[in-house]
């Protein structure tokens, strides 16, 4: 925004360059330079306790083909004004090296402005159009020759959304022992098998339509903004003058329309999203997206005071096309003769929860009773809602499941952890004992995870002897191999060693915490305290 209110004052800045002919090599230079939860439950908040008017048009405010102004600094112009105004200034031959004129650096980077400029140029000489028609026309082409690409990322997207559900999920699920690469690497060779498309298809379409709407954005401000011949008569109505701001009442039509027009479509395009519906971290995120793109509006319409009036003919024009766009695309006649899946359609499909979604659905349909599921499918549906912070949706399940199958481990723990979470310790060592109870010896994973809960439940209820012979069976135990146990692993050493130093026993203390450091060497400056007292 602050570079738009510096524009008014380009074109008389461009008037000063005749006045500095000698000092052209240092005005040369200067211009040259513009420009998650974790995947265990059990590693929650409750385990980490412890630790003005424009001038005239002139000799040097004329059209320009580059980043710099033409001129010659000490000789007149090269030959007359033509009926369109004074020409360009042209270097009186080529000793003037290091300017940054034509094949310059800057050159290079508006090499595309210029490109569009000519084109523009050469449509409204063929045509004898008014310059306000050929920016409306030329964006109008622009967004239908884009249409392909909008057509194709449409069919990728319908064709993932059929076989995203038969995908494992990309993340490992609570419990599943698998790191983040083993996960990821199943989920993609999967998703090759089946022919499904990558996800990044979704920005197939925005990644071409940005950067065409900045360069022709940029084109149209650049020739306001250097009174392009024809722009300050080239309007109509109350823009007549395309390189001036919007001034007035009148003037305030373009800026409204810019922001309503965005706001209108942001709406269109979250309407056939229930944002409510979206449980979890995604949902949040969603909202406040939306809520930012609304807000959004008002700093667009500010802009909209702040850029000339050719500009605003581009963006109006665009912003139309694009509100157009969207109803036309959620008709499912439209969509039908152009061989398009429906919008909404597609939108439904596209946000699978996880895995578990079917389940979810039968249940909130009341099609099957929750029963009739067995223990396994109980403590998956349980999980899915502890991942989505929805404890009391996972309360029930669990204890049906436990009620199912009293030697679940894995749902006594998930239960310890939940009581545990709300503060509940007798009980949550109650449920993480009996896990260890059920559990193999052979089990290590399940083994280091009750062992962590039931140590940590009866030290922070001031049981810290039945603690501790809880958290030494851990060190008893050898390493996991999966990441996110074996973190789980070494901070029960270290919720060891802290307990055993504040009982006195330094010694002991400093022999867990080694074992320790060797996994996390933040652990050293614990260690080196306790074995300097």
């Amino acid at each position: 925004v602050a570079h738009c209110f510096q524009e008014r004052s380009m074109g008389a800045t461009h008037l000063l360059v005749p006045l500095r002919r000698v000092r052209w090599a240092s005005t040369a230079s200067l211009f040259r330079h513009f420009q998650e939860p974790g995947l265990f439950p059990l590693r929650g908040a409750a385990f980490s306790s412890y630790g003005g008017g424009r001038l005239p048009a002139g000799p040097s405010n004329h059209r320009r083909s580059g980043p710099l102004v033409w001129w010659r600094p000490f000789s007149s112009w090269d030959r007359p004004a033509g009926r369109n105004g004074p020409e360009e200034f042209a270097l009186g031959g080529s000793d003037l090296p290091g300017t940054g004129i034509d094949g310059g650096e800057d050159s290079a980077w508006y090499a595309p402005v210029r490109a569009v400029i000519s084109l523009l140029d050469g449509y409204q000489e063929a045509s004898g159009l008014p310059w306000w028609i050929i920016i409306a026309t030329s964006t109008l082409v622009l967004r239908v020759s884009l249409l392909p690409a909008l057509f194709l990322q449409l069919k990728k997207m319908q064709k993932l959304s059929e076989l995203f559900p038969n995908l494992p999920p990309p993340l490992p699920p609570p419990f599943s022992g698998k790191s983040f690469k083993e996960q990821f690497l199943l989920f993609r060779k999967k998703r090759l098998e089946l022919g499904c498309p990558s996800y990044l298809w979704n920005f197939t379409f925005i990644s071409v339509q940005f950067p065409c709407f900045l360069l022709l954005m940029t084109s149209i401000r650049r020739m306001s903004l250097d009174n392009h011949t024809g722009f300050d008569c080239g309007g109509v109505l109350w823009f007549q003058n395309l390189t001036e701001f919007p001034q007035g009442v009148l003037g305030s039509i373009f800026p409204l329309l810019v922001a309503g027009l965005h706001f209108i479509n942001v709406q269109i395009s979250f309407q056939s999203v229930k944002l409510a519906e979206m449980p979890g971290i995604f949902g949040l995120l969603a909202r406040y997206y939306k809520l930012y793109l609304d807000i959004l509006s008002l700093p667009l319409l500010l802009i909209g005071f702040n850029i000339p009036q050719g500009s605003l003919v581009y963006w109006v024009t665009n912003s139309s096309f694009t509100l157009v766009q969207q109803i036309g695309l959620r008709n499912p006649y439209i969509c039908k003769n152009l061989g398009l899946p429906e919008i909404t359609s597609t939108v439904k499909l596209k946000m699978p929860k996880d895995n578990r979604r079917h389940e979810q659905k039968i249940l909130a349909d009341r099609q099957i009773s929750i029963e009739h599921l067995s223990p396994q499918d109980l403590l998956q549906l349980a999980l899915s809602h502890m991942t989505m912070q929805c404890q009391d949706k996972a309360l029930p399940l669990l204890r049906l499941a436990i009620e199912k199958d009293p030697g679940l481990v894995k749902a006594l723990i998930a239960l310890g952890q939940i009581s545990c979470s709300r503060g509940l310790l007798a009980e949550a060592a109650e449920y993480f004992e009996r896990a260890l109870s059920k559990t193999n010896e052979d089990e290590v994973d399940n083994l280091v995870l009750a062992s962590f809960g039931a140590g940590f439940s009866h030290i922070n209820q001031g049981r810290k002897e039945e603690g501790i012979e809880h958290l030494k069976r851990i060190a008893q135990l050898k390493e996991p191999e999966t990441p996110t146990d074996r973190a789980c692993y070494y901070t029960g050493l270290v919720l060891l060693g802290s307990t055993l130093y504040n009982e006195g026993d330094k010694s002991e203390a400093a022999r867990y915490l080694r074992m320790a450091a060797s996994y996390d060497p933040a652990v050293n400056v614990y260690l080196k305290e306790c074995e300097q007292e």
